[in-house]
């Protein structure tokens, strides 16, 4: 039973390919401006709107899984505000009509942090957006959410931000912070009812695109009597498993408040990321990785008709071309 995942594909469509220069116009300061330009041409990414054909590399080289996974983020967001921004809407619904044409009903897909808005790592511009979220729905058709059994599997989905909505909280404007603390509780009692109703004995995995939502989600007390049946966990986010191992590593650091909202979002998340492991966490790597390795590729998971033995975990290397 073979399951494929793809994660942080990041398509940019004909309008924010048209924003080049985005990152740089949102920052005053023109030594963090240079420092940007570094941190992107050395290490991360040196042009993100010019990687959408690996999109169409993907679904190449998986032309006929049983069931296929996207764990989030199918946007560039070039405006820092979610698919409430048209351009990035536009992108994300390409990519996701891409996926839909390829894989059918054999399709799951999850909501990432910049379909909904992520404030730039170095200009401090956009946030969270409520209109983005109600666009998921609306105009993606992603679900929240989700379950899909597979044999003796259950599979299990959930939108990551609200549900870790306190380290992002600063990210959104106040008059939207009570809305988006009750989506995330309510997708937490959708999580509780799903793992209720998965029984003592079933075996299952959960896919959410960023691990800060975690720890929230081990305070669950049906996630607590899940626990032993989980097989895996998959997120991704963090594009490269260099960026994974170090993450584990830091696990425990203090949160670090005094160097701006970023630092604070990521030290608050790596405070927590011990937990991770109890979840078996496994990493889904962006189609890029990054720049400086050129690492980039997806997860094939084989999974045990019989749902006994462990879940094997490839790990597929993307071409840089």
């Amino acid at each position: 039973m073979r399951l494929t995942v793809f994660s942080d594909i990041h398509f940019a469509g004909p309008e924010e390919r048209q924003r080049r220069g985005f990152e740089s116009r949102v920052i005053r300061n023109p030594a963090l401006r240079l420092l940007a330009r570094g941190w992107r041409d050395w290490l991360w990414l040196r042009d993100p709107l010019e990687h959408g054909h690996r999109l169409d590399q993907l679904i190449g080289a998986n032309p006929d899984p049983d069931l296929v996974v996207a764990n989030g983020d199918f946007t560039v967001d070039t405006a820092f505000v979610g698919v409430s921004d048209d351009a990035a809407l536009a992108s994300a619904s390409e990519a996701l009509d891409r996926l839909r044409t390829a894989y059918g009903d054999r399709l799951l897909a999850t909501i990432g942090d910049h379909e909904l808005g992520k404030t730039s790592l170095f200009g401090g511009a956009g946030g969270l957006r409520l209109e983005s979220w109600h666009r998921c729905g609306s105009a993606l058709g992603l679900e929240p959410v989700w379950r899909r059994d597979f044999g003796p599997w259950s599979l299990i989905g959930i939108a990551s931000t609200p549900v870790a909505f306190p380290v992002y909280e600063p990210d959104s404007s106040a008059g939207e912070r009570p809305a988006w603390t009750a989506i995330g509780t309510d997708l937490m009692t959708q999580l509780e009812t799903l793992l209720d109703d998965l029984g003592p004995t079933r075996r299952w995995l959960l896919f959410v695109h960023d691990p800060s939502a975690l720890p929230f989600l081990r305070r669950l007390p049906a996630l607590e009597r899940r626990l032993p049946q989980l097989g895996l966990t998959v997120v991704g986010h963090l594009h490269t498993p260099s960026i994974f191992a170090l993450a584990n590593r830091l696990a425990g650091l203090p949160e670090i408040g005094w160097l701006g909202n970023t630092v604070r979002r990521h030290s608050a998340a790596l405070r927590e990321a011990r937990v991770w492991r109890e979840f078996h966490t496994v990493l889904c790597p962006s189609p890029t990785g990054i720049q400086l390795l050129k690492d980039g590729g997806w997860l094939d998971l084989d999974l045990d008709p019989e749902g006994r033995d462990p879940v094997r975990v490839f790990r597929r290397h993307l071409p840089w071309t």
